[in-house]
C-alpha cells in the first residue's frame, strides 16, 4: 500500500515529539508500505516568525511573509529525515518545489494548480521514504508561497491524490471525529465512519478535526482521509464517500461555532439592488456572511438580519456606516452562537428540524434564525445557553448511545 501521512505541529512540537513520529513513520514501512509524510512545522514556530516579522514592519510584504513561513516546515523535514536516516530508514526531505507542487501567485493564501509526482515517486521506487514541508508551493515563474490556514492537511490530500494513494492519515492530538466536543458532552462518541459532505459541514461550522478545504479536494479527489492520533494507537476515523458507508445515520454531529455576531437592520429603504450592493460591499472587504433572513417590514420597508464572524464586526461596522441613509437602525450583538446538526439520513427522513426545535423549547431556549440545507440545520441562539443546547440536542438525537 501507498499511505500519506500528515502530522500537524503538536505532533512533532519539540524532539522527542520528531523522534516519536520517526518510529511510527518506520513501523508504518516496516509494515510493507510506501510512505509520503507531510509535516507542519513545530508548533508554536510559525506565530514565532510572524511576531519576528512584525518587530520590523506591521505590514510586512506577504511574499516576505511566504519565504519566512515555509522555513518553519522545511526545519521539520529535515530533522525528521534526519531521524529516520539515522534509524536506518532511507529517507529523502523535500521543500514543496522539490515535491512538484505548482501553485497560484496568492501569497499567502495560495491554491494548489497542480502537483507533478515525478520526483516523489523517484524517490518511492527507489525504496526511500519521502519527507514533505507542507503548507507550501512555488508558483510557475519560482515563487515560493504558502497555502494559507490548514495548508499542510491540504498539501497531504493533494499529494495522496497526485500518486493515487491508498489512504491519507492526518495526525493531530485528537483521535477522530466524534459525535460533538467531548469537552462540552463528555458521553460524545468517537464515529467509525463519515462521509465527505458530513465532514465539510461539520469543519465548516467550527469543528476543529480537518480544515474544510482539505476536505473538499479530498472529495474533488476522491482520497479516503483518516482522522488519527499521533499519541494514541487506536483506530481513528475514516473520511469518504457516502455510498461507502453501509448504515447511515440520522444525526452524525452537534457543532457549535462561538464565533459568531448578529447585525440586524431595521426600515431598510425596500428596492431593488439595496441587498446586493450591501453584501457586495460586505463580500469586497472579504466578510464571511453566514445566515441571511429578511422579512417584510411596513410602508415600503424591510428588516434584514444576517450573521458574520465575531473577529470580523469591527470591519462590518465600517461598512455598513456607508449604508446609514438606506436604514432607519442597525443593531451589532456579538453574544450570539450558532449550533448546528448535522448527518445524511436527514435526507430521507422527516422530523428532524421539529426535534430539534422541540428541544430547544423545552430548554427554553429562543432560536432567532433557522438555516437549513439537505444535511443540516443551524439555529442562531443566546450565546450563555450554547453548551447547554449541544448537550441537549445531543441526547435528544440519542447520539450518546
Amino acid at each position: 500500500m501507498l499511505i500519506v501521512q500528515k502530522y500537524g505541529g503538536t505532533s512533532v512540537g519539540d524532539l522527542d515529539r520528531i523522534a516519536h513520529v520517526a518510529r511510527k513513520v518506520a513501523k508504518t514501512k516496516e509494515a510493507g508500505n510506501d510512505v509520503v509524510v507531510v509535516v507542519s512545522a513545530m508548533s508554536g514556530e510559525t506565530n514565532k516568525l510572524i511576531e519576528w516579522a512584525k518587530h520590523f514592519s506591521k505590514t510586512p510584504s506577504k511574499r516576505d511573509m511566504d519565504l519566512l513561513l515555509s522555513s518553519g516546515e522545511r526545519v521539520t523535514s529535515a530533522l525528521l529525515s534526519i531521524a529516520l536516516n539515522e534509524m536506518g530508514y532511507p529517507t529523502v526531505a523535500m521543500t514543496g518545489r522539490q515535491a512538484g507542487i505548482v501553485t497560484d501567485s496568492s501569497h499567502t493564501t495560495a491554491r494548489i494548480e497542480k502537483i507533478d509526482p515525478a520526483p516523489m515517486r523517484r524517490a518511492l521506487d527507489e525504496g526511500k521514504i519521502v519527507v514533505v514541508a507542507g503548507f507550501q508551493g512555488i508558483t510557475a515563474d519560482g515563487e515560493v508561497t504558502t497555502l494559507g490556514r490548514g495548508g499542510s492537511d491540504l498539501t497531504a490530500v493533494a499529494i495522496a491524490g497526485a500518486l493515487g494513494a491508498d489512504k491519507c492519515e492526518i495526525y493531530s492530538d485528537v483521535d477522530g471525529v466524534y459525535t460533538t466536543d467531548p469537552r462540552i458532552e463528555p458521553k460524545a462518541k468517537k464515529l467509525e465512519k463519515i462521509s465527505y459532505d458530513e465532514m465539510l459541514e461539520l469543519a465548516s461550522l467550527g469543528a476543529k478535526v480537518l480544515q474544510n478545504r482539505s476536505v473538499e479536494l479530498a472529495k474533488k479527489l476522491g482520497v479516503v482521509i483518516e482522522a488519527k492520533s499521533t499519541f494514541k494507537d487506536v483506530p481513528g476515523t475514516i473520511i469518504t464517500k457516502e455510498e461507502e458507508i453501509m448504515e447511515k445515520p440520522l444525526v452524525s454531529g452537534i457543532a457549535l461555532d462561538r464565533n459568531q455576531a448578529r447585525v440586524s437592520l431595521r426600515g431598510v429603504k425596500d428596492r431593488p439592488g439595496i441587498a446586493a450592493e450591501i453584501f457586495k460591499a460586505l463580500a469586497q472587504e472579504n466578510i464571511n456572511v453566514d445566515m441571511i433572513v429578511q422579512t417584510i417590514g411596513q410602508d415600503g420597508k424591510t428588516n434584514l438580519d444576517f450573521t458574520v464572524p465575531e473577529n470580523e464586526l469591527e470591519l462590518v461596522r465600517q461598512v455598513m456606516d456607508r449604508f446609514k441613509e438606506e436604514y432607519e437602525s442597525i443593531d451589532y450583538d456579538p453574544h450570539v452562537a450558532k449550533v448546528s446538526i448535522v448527518g445524511v439520513g436527514m435526507k430521507s427522513h422527516s422530523g428532524v428540524a421539529s426535534k430539534a426545535f422541540e428541544t430547544m423549547a423545552q430548554e427554553n431556549i429562543n432560536i432567532e434564525m433557522i438555516s437549513t440545507s439537505e444535511i443540516k440545520i443551524s439555529m442562531v441562539i443566546d450565546e450563555k445557553y450554547s453548551e447547554l443546547a449541544v448537550r441537549a440536542l445531543h441526547s435528544a438525537y440519542e447520539l450518546d448511545r
